[in-house]
């Protein structure tokens, strides 16, 4: 009888280790999948942060070729639908609107003016609190997302930043009688401001009015350039 309670106790104890064992063993291959599905998990969203970021750094970089308006829509083409649509809204060709943004900010989305120096070296205030694409004051851009409702507008996105030189250059045919069609002009009071433009600032500048007329016959080779190959972005199915 002792012999046999041994042996059912041994049998007992074997049958509980053995019922622990397989638990703890059951906890532990749960943990391992749960840990395996957390690392899928990080490894993805790391990838996906990787990639918006990668994507994010191509999109905010000028373009490759800033000086040919058709390069710069066939890398960029939600610029060309940006573009096309503030000319429909506002009434100022693509070309003009472009050859601004060219001049202002060689499109840099975070363009700032440059520092004054003091004492020839030393690193002061920046020349004014312009930035972005369109290098658009602080006031300004208040001032336009006032008269357009589009209350969340950015100075560094294109989109925004297109749609302002739209309505600002149309403000200027509306006030000062510039035509849209006139990249000359019509750069010279967005730069002067239409209180600038009307007593004729730029007149001292001479240096400001070769710029302008670097903007014209920038405009006007871009119009030319955009005719040629307009068909084939609009065929990209923007429009």
């Amino acid at each position: 009888m002792q012999g046999d309670t041994k042996q059912g106790d041994a049998v007992h104890v074997c049958g509980v280790g053995a019922l622990r064992y397989h638990r703890t063993m059951k906890r532990a291959s749960r943990l391992q999948l749960a840990f395996q599905g957390f690392t899928l998990f990080a490894y993805a969203a790391l990838a996906l942060s990787a990639t918006l970021f990668l994507l994010s750094a191509c999109a905010s970089r000028p373009p490759s070729n800033v000086d040919s308006i058709c390069h710069i829509f066939e890398e960029r083409s939600n610029w060309y639908k940006a573009a096309r649509k503030s000319e429909k809204r506002w009434g100022t060709p693509v070309h003009v609107q472009m050859a601004i943004i060219r001049q202002e900010s060689s499109f840099q989305f975070d363009a700032r003016p440059g520092r004054r120096k003091i004492l020839g070296f030393i690193p002061g205030p920046r020349k004014s609190d312009a930035y972005g694409y369109a290098q658009v004051k602080d006031a300004t851009w208040k001032w336009y997302k006032e008269k357009t409702g589009n209350r969340f507008a950015d100075r560094d996105d294109f989109e925004d930043a297109i749609d302002f030189v739209g309505w600002y250059t149309n403000l200027s045919q509306k006030t000062l009688g510039i035509s849209k069609w006139d990249p000359k002009n019509q750069y010279l009071a967005y730069h002067e401001g239409h209180g600038g433009f009307r007593k004729r600032s730029y007149d001292s500048k001479g240096w400001l009015l070769d710029v302008a007329n670097k903007v014209d016959y920038r405009a006007k080779e871009w119009g030319a350039q955009l005719r040629r190959c307009e068909d084939d972005l609009d065929d990209d199915g923007w429009f």
